[in-house]
């Protein structure tokens, strides 16, 4: 046998009986992987310490829980940490990763830059020569923890699409896959450096399409992209040409803050700030796409178990669209996160800081079941927070994802490369919480579930979304809510939650919103106020419960629905509904008749019934304090007497409320509030939100 492998077999057998009946791993960033993992001879990697523990389950099951221990300090990561099912931990012995002191431990995927040099008088550059030789792209870049702005025009508010040769919702559908448009005249230029590498960022609708310059024809003012987006370049409905900016352009680095990365020569430039001394400014662009995945294998009955993290740092993660993706899904679906579950069970995360990524920050995929992300703060991402899916009604049932809670989590500054991403996007799953979350300062929706438009079968039932604190989102994008719903749901509930100021670029910015087909949800004890548009909102939907809950100061309108269908659509009963502004009811509120079977009595043929309402209302109070009751109109053409003729509203009263403050936002019922006679039940307020703070609140 060669020498040196005998050494190496010596060594390693040496190590194991080190190792093997230790119940506590220690790693340090001073220490090292041919150490024996012990608090005085640390390892320096989390892998390291995993394989520990591979090799001391080898002599059998555990028999005591198993903690690794991080010292205080950074971690770098090239790669995301792998964990399969051998990695498991047991119910009774878990496997715990966590900080060991008060000092954070940080798992860094960011890589520091250094090396610059005086360009001119404003600009310094570093040259990387990964990113000359193609192996390194980012599209984010951080000066002391903070994220910095790629040079872009206009450098506040946007452009505007002058024109849409390949046709605009009046000419072509709007879903229509476009790949031009016309600008106006020196909005974009042929003469950029590395047109190519040139990045257009077109707003419309619910997405937001990134897209790669091909060619720029300045006779026709047409600027030409590398793959097209999903929709015309048009502002939502209208005729206006869609906003827009353009990134990456070295021509308009004139401003502190901004930056530009040639891809072709390697150079970083950038335009510091007052005050900022590149020579010891930290500067970190992201270089690891992920830092963590558990992957087991539901197919075989081999999943990862039982493995928790805790009070933990993750920093810094990258991401590009790859070639021919325009970021066109909904939710930002197609962008992956930083830490990765697929065929996991019984795992957690907990209050854990996860920061400054180019990326989602959970990804709960298929087979996952009672994972636990308890307690963290999110902050400061390109797209969302925690996003959950798995298989569909017609993929193998082991892939169905469910039973995962999602609590007490802060989520904050989400969407900032991605504004269509999602807070909490519940996609194809059921049986999940998302409670006591604080969502806020977001591009788009806090709280969406379900993945299903219309009324054909979902896999998306039994979620719960309940005492969430969620405002201050919207505003880039439109059709958005502070909880989303879709398609088919039976046991689903929104309940307990407050939702206040969001707001939306032209139509949306609801706080709770039914979309397609959101069918048997019941809606309970919220209080939603503050919002553009209704605090209410269904687009259309089936036999929804929406009661007790306080609907108030919508700026546009209170309540809306926008299609009548054949059959009921809302029981809408014992809410309060305050305003001073816009509609009350808006859009679209008549009846239609239709036909609905009922069961006939005992002995009796089955029989039908021919109804024309297509929604209840009863036991509500309403009350604007600038109205008398016989100036309110209930809908455009309704007057209360109307709207009582029509079957509407006959027990409701239209009375002030005696809220305490409700410009203030407090919305606590004082004693004798006449909502209290028709049955309301008092909304207690003061348990929504996190019950766990992050400990990680000083880590960058």
């Amino acid at each position: 046998m060669n020498p040196t492998i005998n050494r190496i077999i010596v060594s390693a057998l040496a190590l194991v009986t080190t190792v093997a009946t230790a119940t506590d791993f220690y790693v340090a960033p001073n220490g090292s992987d041919a150490n024996s993992g012990t608090q005085a001879k640390p390892f320096a990697t989390v892998e390291r310490a995993r394989d520990a523990i591979r090799e001391l389950k080898k002599a059998g099951p555990l028999k005591e829980a198993v903690t690794v221990r991080l010292d205080g300090g950074t971690y770098p990561l090239a790669r995301e940490v792998r964990f399969g099912p051998e990695d498991s931990g047991m119910a009774a012995f878990p496997i715990t990763y966590t900080t060991s002191g008060t000092v954070p431990a940080i798992l860094d995927g960011g890589s520091r830059i250094t090396g610059w040099k005086k360009h001119d008088a404003k600009l310094w550059v570093a040259t990387l020569p990964e990113v000359a030789s193609g192996k390194w792209y980012f599209r984010q870049l951080y000066v002391n923890g903070q994220q910095r702005v790629r040079a872009r025009t206009p450098n506040e508010g946007f452009l505007r699409v002058a024109g849409c040769p390949e046709g605009t919702p009046k000419t072509a559908d709007y879903h229509k896959a476009c790949q031009s448009f016309q600008f106006k005249p020196g909005d974009i230029r042929a003469d950029w450096s590395n047109l190519q590498d040139v990045e257009v960022i077109v707003y419309h609708f619910w997405t937001d399409s990134h897209l790669p310059i091909k060619s720029v024809d300045t006779t026709s003012n047409l600027v030409t992209f590398a793959h097209k987006a999903d929709k015309t370049f048009t502002d939502d409905f209208t005729e206006d040409g869609a906003r827009y900016i353009v990134e990456n352009v070295f021509e308009t680095l004139d401003a502190p803050g901004e930056w530009y990365l040639n891809r072709r020569t390697g150079q970083l430039f950038y335009y510091p700030k007052p005050g900022e001394d590149m020579a010891k400014v930290e500067v970190v662009a992201p270089f690891s796409p992920a830092f963590v995945r558990l992957e087991g294998d539901p197919a075989n009955r081999r999943f990862v178990e039982y493995l928790r993290f805790q009070n933990l740092a993750f920093a810094y993660s990258r991401f590009e669209l790859p070639p021919g993706n325009a970021n066109s899904r909904q939710g930002s679906a197609t962008v992956p996160a930083a830490i990765k579950l697929s065929g996991a069970r019984f795992c957690s995360f907990q209050q854990c800081r996860i920061s400054n990524l180019g990326t989602f920050a959970f990804d709960l995929m298929k087979g996952c079941s009672d994972i636990q992300i308890a307690g963290n703060e999110i902050a400061h991402v390109a797209a969302g927070g925690v996003r959950v899916d798995g298989g569909t009604e017609s993929e193998p049932p082991w892939d169905r994802t469910r039973n995962n809670r999602i609590t007490d989590n802060w989520l904050h500054h989400y969407g900032l490369d991605y504004p269509s991403a999602v807070g909490v996007l519940l996609m194809n799953t059921e049986g999940n919480t998302v409670a006591h979350n604080e969502i806020d300062h977001g591009g788009y929706t806090g709280v969406s579930v379900g993945w299903v438009w219309g009324y054909k079968r979902s896999v998306s039932q039994n979620n719960r979304v309940e005492f969430n604190h969620i405002h201050h989102i919207g505003g880039v994008l439109s059709d958005m809510g502070g909880i989303y719903t879709l398609g088919v749901a039976p046991g689903t509930v929104i309940r307990n939650n407050h939702i206040h100021d969001v707001t939306a670029n032209q139509y949306g910015g609801w706080g709770i919103y039914l979309d397609e087909g959101s069918t048997h949800l019941l809606v309970e004890n919220n209080v939603v106020h503050d919002t553009k548009f209704a605090p209410f909102n269904i687009h259309f939907a089936r036999e929804v419960t929406v009661r007790n809950n306080v609907f108030a100061l919508g700026k546009l309108e209170q309540v809306s629905r926008g299609r009548v269908e054949p059959h009921k659509s809302v029981y809408f009963e014992n809410n309060i509904v305050y305003w001073r502004e816009g509609e009350l009811f808006s859009k679209n509120w008549k009846d239609v008749p239709y036909t609905f079977y009922s069961t006939p009595p005992k002995g009796k043929s089955k029989g039908t019934n021919t109804v024309t309402s297509t929604f209840d209302c009863d036991w509500n109070l309403y009350f604007n304090p600038g109205q008398k009751l016989e100036e309110v109109k209930f809908t455009k053409d309704a007057t209360w007497a109307e709207w009582r003729r029509r079957g509407k509203d006959a027990h409701s009263k239209y009375s002030d409320p005696l809220f305490v403050a409700p410009e203030q936002g407090d919305f606590t019922l004082k004693p004798g509030s006449p909502a209290l006679s028709l049955g309301f039940q008092p909304i207690d307020i003061s348990q929504v939100g996190p019950r766990l703070k992050p400990r990680l609140i000083n880590s960058p």
